[in-house]
């Protein structure tokens, strides 16, 4: 039988269907890009914000209708099954089954009954069998399920659960077996990185787990994700500074500056911390790039609130900045806050700051041309004229692209040094081969 897989929020969610399709793969299935040649399609889906399950249902539906042709079954799972499987069986009964993440340990157990009618040998979803997706030098390596912050707006910790860390060891042995793959890029992935280990070992281990990392001689740049400002060491921005395997680049999702609107939203940060921490980080690693993401229009903003905001992300300059408009999300508290705020009012906020954001993207971007950066080369613009690449500055699918003249054949998933000629937009580059 054919299967096929669709992998949809995050990338934690993405490692999962890698992992699933290993699963398959192991039971003898084939795996297929094109759903029309499908006899199964499975849709691993994301319940973070409503947009998130918008696009989830939209998908089920538009995989529905292959049943007409030749898909035999329609699997769903993952975080929107996790919270609301009920309520989806009742109103979509196109598909044949619906898993929740907590039924994952027992996943071949189910699907071996829908789809062969009876139980085979007992297999399970294991990291070391994940099939990857993400081309042939990068992969994201996760560190740890769940999350224990509770924030008032998120819903992770109600799918998901509490943040649970992996073992040194066993990341560390997968970490070997992606390099023996060819992966050069490694970038470390969970809810909440910095507070990795805390659980198991009483303490940090990110900076740790990042330096074992950077011995694997195969990896050529190491990143993380995620980075919780409260629990950003000093150890860790030395780890950052010192180790040339790492990328300098921080993500640190503050979602605010008015210390108000982090208290209601229960972050464990304030304005002070946050700023003190930017300018640290900014001074020990003077090329440091940094990401942040915001959230406007949180009950009880006010426009002094956002003005606050705005001033700070006018001042402090990020490199990278996304701004989501809260989304009422079922079963969280901010969910019953007083003071929520119309739709047309977040917009208009988050297209401020949006506006403002492209301005100093296009203002960052012109100070680098002139520039060398050592770039990996990942694909082809259609027309062939341009390959298309990354530096340390760039996460996949996040970030810019660079745009490199293409004047040598061959150079995909190799590393070339370019010399950056000029802005494409307010946020990608162009280059050529030094």
């Amino acid at each position: 039988m054919n299967v096929g897989f669709i992998s949809l929020g995050c990338s934690k969610n993405l490692v999962d269907t890698e992992m699933m399709i290993g699963l398959f793969k192991n039971n003898n299935f084939n795996i297929v890009n094109n759903p029309s040649k499908a006899d199964v399609i499975l849709i691993n889906t994301c319940g973070f914000i409503e947009s998130a399950k918008q696009e989830a249902i939209n998908t089920i539906l538009e995989m529905a209708e292959y049943k007409k042709k030749r898909c035999k079954y329609l699997i769903v799972t993952g975080c929107m099954v996790q919270r609301y499987k009920k309520d989806l069986e009742k109103s979509l009964p196109e598909v044949d089954m619906f898993l929740t993440i907590d039924e994952y340990d027992n996943l071949w157990e189910k699907i071996s009954k829908l789809l062969l009618k009876d139980k085979k040998e007992e297999s399970y979803m294991q990291y070391e069998d994940r099939v990857l997706t993400t081309g042939n030098k990068m992969a994201y390596l996760k560190i740890a399920e769940g999350c224990s912050n509770k924030c008032t707006y998120c819903a992770i910790p109600y799918i998901r659960g509490p943040f649970v860390s992996r073992k040194i060891e066993d990341i560390l042995e997968e970490a070997n077996n992606l390099a023996k793959k060819g992966i050069e890029e490694i970038i470390v992935i969970a809810q909440d990185t910095t507070k990795y280990g805390i659980d198991i070992y009483g303490e940090s281990k990110l900076a740790e787990l990042l330096e074992k990392l950077s011995k694997i001689k195969e990896f050529k740049w190491i990143r993380f994700l995620y980075a919780y400002p409260e629990t950003i060491t000093d150890e860790l921005i030395q780890v950052v500074k010192n180790n040339d395997k790492i990328c300098k680049y921080f993500d640190i999702p503050i979602q605010h500056i008015s210390d108000k609107v982090l208290k209601r939203m229960n972050r464990k940060s304030n304005s002070e911390s946050i700023k003190k921490l930017i300018n640290k980080i900014r001074k020990e690693i003077p090329s440091v790039i940094l990401r942040t993401s915001l959230i406007v229009g949180f009950p009880g903003e006010t426009k002094d609130d956002f003005e606050k905001l705005y001033e700070f992300v006018e001042n402090v300059k990020f490199d990278k900045l996304g701004v989501f408009m809260y989304s009422k999300e079922d079963g969280t508290p901010a969910e019953k806050l007083d003071n929520q705020i119309h739709y047309m009012t977040k917009k208009s906020r988050r297209d401020k700051i949006m506006k403002l954001q492209n301005e100093i993207s296009e203002e960052k971007m012109k100070e680098k041309i002139g520039k060398e950066y050592e770039v990996l080369i990942e694909n082809t613009t259609f027309d062939n004229k341009f390959y298309i690449g990354r530096s340390y500055m760039d996460v996949p699918e996040m970030d810019a692209v660079i745009y490199i003249k293409n004047s040598k054949d061959g150079l995909i998933d190799k590393f070339v040094k370019c010399k950056i000629l000029e802005v494409k937009n307010e946020y990608d580059l162009i280059a050529e081969i030094v």
